[in-house]
């Protein structure tokens, strides 16, 4: 009883009213006075805090006020620095991937007698490319005369040869040991044959020759061309490495590098192609897989 009559007793204390007063220090005489209680300057103290809270809050959502406090500056400016350079290397891979494309289909062009094309980005969209005509240069002559003349890499060797004749003067080996998936069909825009093999199985040379070409692209990895004689030009696609460098010379059977690595428990399929005097036949027609 007594504690309940003690908290009615504080609570009405909140809420009387005292007087606050200012004297004058000379003769003690009154020159202001308010009266205020207990509740109502935690009241006043509660509302001079969300009011700072709010000012705080609106300075910092619409002035770059944090900009100014020691330490935030430098982080921000970091930030902003790695979302720069992140951007400046995603455009610098995209070119080197468009660049890449261009020279593939330059040489597959070239291969087939025509002309190269260049591959032009308009600024105001790279997802869209457009082909413009390119002259002839002194190193594209200089490539189309040792295609088609008499020098190393020459396609026109034997042309005039039946491929019966062909066949009964080689003999070419198996590029990689394995199961044929997809066989040629040039109608289907299938210009060799897909082998299943182990991951990382070697892949080897079919016969003598020359290498004209080794690079690397995100779709098919690395791929290697070699050139031989009779005009056939072999071509080994998805190797997960190359072994061989442009102008090296192998003899048949010779290391060219290794098959595709395993990607989500899968092993893409290694592609091989023949072409002679610069069209595409059918591998198995040469080889015994």
């Amino acid at each position: 009883m007594k504690t309940i009559q003690s908290i009615r007793a504080w609570w009405r204390g909140m809420f009387r009213k005292r007087r606050f007063n200012m004297l004058n220090a000379t003769d003690n005489s009154e020159e202001w006075h308010v009266h205020i209680s207990p509740a109502s300057l935690m009241a006043g103290l509660v509302a001079f805090v969300l009011l700072l809270f709010i000012l705080i809050l609106t300075l910092v959502a619409y002035t770059p006020v944090l900009e100014f406090l020691p330490g935030y500056r430098t982080e921000a400016d970091k930030s902003r620095e790695s979302l720069i350079q992140n951007i400046i290397r995603l455009d610098s891979m995209e070119r080197m991937m468009n660049d890449m494309m261009t020279y593939n289909e330059n040489i597959a062009m070239i291969l087939e007698g025509n002309t190269p094309v260049a591959r032009s980005l308009p600024a105001s969209d790279t997802t869209r490319a457009s082909k413009v005509l390119v002259m002839p240069s002194a190193e594209d002559s200089l490539l189309r005369a040792q295609m088609e003349g008499g020098g190393p890499y020459s396609l026109a060797g034997n042309a005039g040869a039946s491929r019966k004749q062909i066949r009964e003067s080689i003999e070419l080996m198996k590029p990689v040991e394995g199961i044929i998936t997809e066989h040629f069909n040039i109608s289907q825009n299938r210009f060799g044959v897909k082998i299943a093999a182990a991951a990382t199985d070697r892949i080897a040379a079919v016969d003598g020759g020359t290498v004209i070409q080794s690079s690397w692209t995100p779709e098919q990895g690395y791929t290697v061309i070699m050139q031989h004689a009779a005009g056939l030009l072999s071509i080994y696609r998805s190797l997960s490495q190359s072994l061989v460098a442009p102008g090296q010379k192998l003899r048949a059977g010779e290391l060219i590098g290794y098959n595709a690595e395993a990607e989500n428990g899968e092993v893409p399929m290694f592609e091989f192609e023949l072409w002679n005097n610069g069209k595409p036949v059918d591998p198995e027609s040469y080889i015994v897989f």
